[in-house]
């Protein structure tokens, strides 16, 4: 095998990119249940029982941020057992079904006295991101302290685990900035830990992945090359792989294979169950160009990297409905926005009859629920005067910024009809062009503050004007690549139609447009309405 002289390794900072994307769930209100429990059934403790409820309902229909979620009550049973007490498992499946997103509870012991039943309860709750507030103790499961009050009686076994984390995580983080990769080999086709530490290729190992680049090129899918494999038993010694068609996509998406690295893909979000997650922009990433000898050539890579682009491309989809709080469908849109400015909760589309004659209105719930106690200065909304606003709100975001009102409803509708493939790779490599830019900047700086001559750092020149030339290259491939797509291309034609249809009906209200792009509005008791876009805009207009 040929030797291959292996570039000058360079580290680049990957800034997050800030999302257009428009989200809803932030400004949803929190759903809130509260469990009460008593081990007797003498009068004192049922006393109690209902003293209880009544207060937790109070409570929660008076906070702004709640919803109440329900209350949930055992009676005259023990606390030692949690499959014994029918309540407090229909509360944990309905956690598990989403309808719950934190708990009240007025002590460790009304929860559970079983203290592992109590730990194993809360760590599976804490999984999927919902809290439980002991009042007694002033725990809140959320807290990062509250583990260590929780596990108290066991120790601080648990409190030395996370300090040790902190500190292995401190020191990836670092060697990650330092450029340094890490290596599973024995997960790892093609590679092999050198005598130097190094990577190094597996000749027989290459041979496999330069054929699966090659059989993916000719045009066989991963399910195919897949079964070709399996059907061969190939045998790895000291690896085992099962060659399946999810190993074979991360074969050919794996950027190791030439040559390079990005760190810290994944992020750590729980170390004591271990669980990990795609790094969606908790933390920064790094890229390391020419880290170690490469099995693919980049021009073989990259054109993988199209061709799975354009076989991933997604046909458009169909209209997705609004959903309501129940969990059912809504063809109204204001359904999922509309929200009280004075106590938080949504709002309701109700029929109002007077005199024979009909009227379409939107309510606050928590006022309807529970009259004005505790929502006495929201108002009633006509349906006709909302929707003039909205258009009106819609017409003063285009006139004032309308490159950013374009941007949003192209990033809104193109990810409605599966418009993705490709973009996010460009976005990465642009990010890098432009960290490539400011550090050939911040040289010139340096040599005008110094007083030095260009010479002594033309070859650092070079070297950036070859990478930024490089990453210009691999950009314009794939923006032909994308270009030859016919149905991106009707996609694409597809969005042209629907903003200049909406430029046409722009005084026309369209719950389409309301889903796309305004994630909440909010009703104040003047009659203001604050109007939230994606992106993070706002604008406010009056009824």
């Amino acid at each position: 095998m040929e030797v291959r002289k292996i570039p000058k390794k360079t580290v680049t900072l990957l800034e997050p990119k800030r999302t257009m994307i428009v989200d809803k769930e932030k400004y949803n209100q929190r759903k809130v249940a509260a469990y009460c429990r008593v081990s007797t059934d003498s009068e004192e403790q049922l006393t109690s029982y209902t003293t209880q409820k009544r207060v937790y309902t109070e409570m929660i229909a008076a906070n702004k941020d709640w919803q109440l979620a329900g209350i949930y009550a055992d009676e005259g049973i023990s606390g030692t057992r949690a499959d014994k007490r029918h309540e407090f498992q229909r509360m944990i499946k309905d956690c598990q079904s989403g309808k719950i997103d934190y708990i009240i509870t007025k002590s460790v012991s009304r929860f559970a006295r079983n203290t592992v039943d109590c730990l194993e309860t809360v760590r599976m709750l804490k999984a999927m991101g919902i809290g439980v507030f002991f009042e007694e103790q002033n725990i809140d499961t959320l807290k990062s302290d509250s583990e260590l009050y929780l596990v108290i009686y066991a120790g601080f076994a648990q409190s030395e685990s996370e300090s040790i984390s902190k500190n292995i995580t401190w020191s990836f983080r670092k060697n990650f900035e330092d450029g340094k990769c890490i290596f599973m080999y024995k997960k790892l086709l093609g590679y092999k830990k050198g005598d130097d530490g190094q990577p190094e290729i597996v000749p027989y190992e290459a041979e496999i992945v330069e054929r699966i680049y090659d059989m993916y090129l000719g045009g066989q899918t991963t399910r195919t090359i897949s079964e070709t494999l399996k059907a061969e038993n190939l045998e790895i010694p000291g690896k085992s792989f099962t060659f399946s068609s999810h190993m074979i996509e991360n074969i050919l998406k794996n950027e190791k294979y030439c040559g390079d690295c990005i760190l810290q893909k994944t992020i750590t979000v729980d170390c004591i169950s271990k669980t990990r997650k795609a790094n969606e922009g908790e933390a920064p990433m790094y890229m390391v160009q020419n880290n170690h000898p490469a099995i693919i050539d980049r021009k073989t890579f990259n054109r993988v990297q199209e061709e799975m682009s354009r076989r991933n491309t997604v046909s458009p989809q169909s209209p997705q409905k609004a959903l309501t709080a129940s969990g059912k469908h809504s063809k109204y849109a204001l359904t999922e926005v509309l929200k009280c400015g004075e106590c938080g909760s949504k709002y309701r589309r109700c029929t109002w009859t007077s005199h024979g004659k009909k009227r379409i209105v939107w309510r606050c719930i928590n006022r309807l629920d529970n009259g004005t106690k505790y929502c006495s200065d929201s108002v009633t909304v006509l349906e006709s005067s909302l929707h003039q606003a909205i258009v009106r709100a819609l017409k003063q975001f285009d006139a004032e910024d309308e490159v950013t009102y374009l941007t949003l409803m192209k990033a809104t509708i193109g990810e409605a009809i599966g418009l993705n493939g490709g973009t996010d790779e460009i976005d990465l490599l642009q990010r890098k062009i432009d960290a490539l830019n400011k550090r050939m900047i911040s040289l010139a700086t340096e040599s005008v503050q110094n007083n030095t001559s260009f010479e002594e750092n033309e070859a650092e020149y070079k070297d950036i004007s070859e990478q930024i030339e490089q990453l210009g290259s691999r950009i314009n491939a794939i923006t032909e690549s994308l270009a030859r797509d016919n149905s991106r291309k009707d996609r694409l034609q597809r969005i042209q139609e629907i903003i200049a249809q909406r430029k046409i009906d722009s005084d026309t209200y369209d719950d389409a447009i309301v889903r796309q792009m305004i994630e909440c509005v909010e009703v104040f008791k003047d009659g203001t309405l604050l109007i939230h876009f994606g992106g993070g805009y706002e604008i406010e207009e009056h009824i």
